[in-house]
């Protein structure tokens, strides 16, 4: 028996040893859903293995739903939710509500002055922009002393992993606590969605736009990125960046946040899950108690622009002095796709460790790159998305020779069957992959709460496994002739540009 062949046969024997634990019947006895009268989700999944919860919060909105002219808003109010609520955060909050007040109205007299096109008044500009730092300022004295009251709550009562994100398709909230801080995280996790404060609105959004700065604007590979998934989505929202354009980012208000929320943030638009060392019986009525609290509002609209086909190839070219980069992507259908789990079967193919096939090709074989991956899902996949390939040409080498290295690779799987070895092996990871993924506390609570958000029944989490197992090399074949193609193509390259005469040259590979 071959050692590959050999490694595959005790893999297959410990995934169904582990799998008993693990399959969707025993779930199914342990997890409680409950949809609340308001709309809001709640999923209880009970795991008595240590005396701790995680929790995630799904908000079923991201940079999609950002406003035209407000891009980041979405980011932007994921840093506002951590700020506090009427009662945390704040000294007085019925003065701080009077001077928030005047911030808004102020800040809307300078902005409508300054972005006047004819007959603006600089010198008014300048005086209204003066009054509205003043304001801000006199606001900020009734912030509490520390500046994140909510997080040093969490802390100081034991919790851990205190974070949040926000994609393009929705937005997420997470952390860990001790079980007898149940109540507690109910009450805190629900009031920053019931009672949520833009204070010190101003002072976080110059902390994005640093952010922008740093990770965007200042880093190649980050402006690439940008281009390029403007380049490939002219029409649909997927082409605005999660962290918002700089003069959008200069310019919406805590009002404009704020609105946002009323619209996005409604119990119906929001999944909440909890995994641990609880009971449902308990649980649910706590947090049945707090959530429910949040006042019913319409779930909105989730139409988008649709993307109209593309026909010809694209192409993005920086010439920076950093690590040159090869990227390509071609336009795919949703997740809701009857192909999708062939796309998560090719991505397992190309890009799953060292025996898969780009990395075999372009870094072991040819030692043309120092990373080739091909994976699907950019930027999100909830709206017809990109499967996309990227590969960091090693010195000596360039962007061609890896991007002709890939496309060598798209043609065998379009001409060629792969073998059952491959598919066998892209199987049994899918099943691996799936018990990885509910090893944690964490990593369950986000599994289940992403697939009730997007399918409405969290039970998909392992019916994907099942349908990837359908999966036929004749299947392969099929969708990577229907998607690789080059009039379905959009390119982003990194070429090496030397230095101006009298600087210090910048590495020209070898490290991403």
């Amino acid at each position: 028996m071959k050692v590959r062949s050999l490694r595959v046969l005790v893999l297959v024997l410990c995934l169904s040893a582990i799998a008993l634990s693990q399959d969707l019947a025993s779930f199914e006895k342990r997890t409680v859903v409950k949809k609340l009268a308001n709309g809001l989700t709640v999923i209880i999944c009970e795991r008595p293995e240590a005396p701790v919860f995680s929790f995630f919060t799904h908000v079923d909105a991201g940079s999609v739903q950002d406003p035209l002219g407000k891009t980041g808003l979405a980011h932007m109010f994921e840093h506002m939710a951590f700020k506090g609520t009427d009662t945390i955060g704040t000294r007085d909050y019925a003065d701080e509500k009077v001077a928030l007040a005047k911030v808004e109205t102020v800040y809307g007299e300078y902005i409508h002055e300054r972005d006047k096109r004819v007959d603006r008044d600089d010198k008014k500009v300048k005086e209204l922009e003066q009054e509205w730092r003043d304001a801000m300022a006199a606001a900020d004295k009734f912030s509490a002393p520390y500046n994140n009251e909510f997080g040093k709550i969490v802390e100081t009562e034991g919790g851990e992993g205190m974070n949040a994100f926000t994609s393009w398709d929705e937005t997420a909230y997470h952390y860990s606590f001790p079980v007898n801080r149940l109540e507690l995280w109910a009450y805190l996790e629900s009031e920053r969605f019931l009672q949520p404060v833009m204070r010190q609105f101003y002072k976080e959004r110059n902390v994005v736009i640093e952010e922008r700065r740093m990770r965007v604007d200042s880093e190649p590979f980050g402006r690439l990125l940008e281009q390029f998934t403007e380049e490939a989505f002219a029409a649909q929202s997927y082409h605005r960046p999660t962290i918002g354009w700089v003069s959008d980012l200069n310019s919406f208000s805590a009002t404009d946040a704020k609105n946002f929320f009323d619209k996005y943030y409604v119990p119906s638009n929001i999944v909440v899950t909890v995994v641990g060392d609880v009971k449902a019986a308990e649980a649910m009525p706590i947090i049945e108690k707090y959530f429910s609290r949040i006042p019913a509002r319409p779930k909105p609209d989730e139409a988008d622009t649709t993307e109209p086909p593309q026909n010809s190839e694209r192409r993005v070219v920086l010439h920076e002095q950093s690590q040159p980069v090869y990227l390509e992507g071609y336009h795919r259908p949703d997740y809701r796709s009857p192909d999708d789990q062939v796309y998560d079967a090719l991505t397992d193919l190309l890009s799953s460790g060292r025996t898969s096939r780009l990395y075999r090709a372009l870094v072991r074989d040819k030692q043309i790159a120092s990373d080739a991956v091909g994976f699907s899902g950019y930027p999100g996949n909830k709206y017809p998305h990109l499967f996309a390939f990227y590969a960091f040409p090693i010195p000596g080498h360039t962007t061609q020779e890896v991007g002709d290295a890939i496309h060598a690779e798209i043609e065998r799987l379009k001409k060629e069957d792969i073998s059952d070895e491959e598919l066998k092996m892209i199987k049994t990871r899918a099943k691996a992959n799936l018990i990885r993924s509910l090893g944690s506390n964490e990593g369950l609570a986000f599994a289940l709460g992403f697939y009730e958000a997007r399918y409405d029944d969290w039970r998909e989490l392992f019916r994907s496994v099942d349908r990837i197992e359908k999966v036929t090399k004749a299947d392969i074949r099929r969708v990577a002739n229907q998607t690789f193609v080059p009039g379905n193509l959009t390119v982003g390259v990194i070429e090496f540009a030397p230095p101006p005469p009298g600087t210090a040259a910048a590495p020209q590979g070898g490290g991403q």
